[in-house]
C-alpha cells in the first residue's frame, strides 16, 4: 500500500462558526455537502463536519506543521469574535510550537520544527 494523503474529519459544535474559523485562520473552504466542507492550505486538507461528539472534539489533537510560527501566532491573536483558546509561543527541543483549542474543542498544536 502506498499512501500519499491522509485527512481527518473535524467535528464542529456549530458549522457555521467552526466555517467561519478555519477562513479567518487562513484556509480556504471548498463546499462538498451541506454537512460537510473541505478546507485546504498550500497542500493539506481537512474536512469539517455538520457533526458534533463531545468526547471525540475533547479528545481530538492534530498537529499543523508551519514555515514561520510568529506568522501564525500574529494571526492566531488577530481572531475575533470566536469561543476559541490559545497558548503563547513555547519552545520545545524539536521546535516551537502553539496550542490552540478551536470552536468545538479540538486542539491544534501548531508546531515549527528546527532541524534539531
Amino acid at each position: 500500500m502506498q499512501v500519499d494523503d491522509i485527512r481527518v474529519f473535524i467535528p464542529s459544535k456549530d458549522y457555521e462558526t467552526s466555517k467561519s474559523f478555519y477562513k479567518a485562520l487562513g484556509f480556504k473552504m471548498d463546499y462538498v455537502s451541506d454537512d460537510l466542507s473541505l478546507f485546504e492550505n498550500g497542500d493539506c486538507f481537512f474536512f469539517l463536519q455538520r457533526f458534533y461528539n463531545h468526547d471525540l472534539a475533547n479528545n481530538l489533537v492534530l498537529q499543523l506543521s508551519v514555515l514561520d510560527i510568529h506568522e501564525a501566532y500574529e494571526r492566531i491573536k488577530s481572531l475575533q469574535g470566536f469561543d476559541f483558546k490559545y497558548n503563547p509561543i513555547q519552545e520545545e527541543r524539536w521546535g516551537k510550537v502553539i496550542f490552540l483549542w478551536g470552536p468545538s474543542g479540538e486542539l491544534w498544536q501548531i508546531t515549527e520544527f528546527t532541524g534539531n
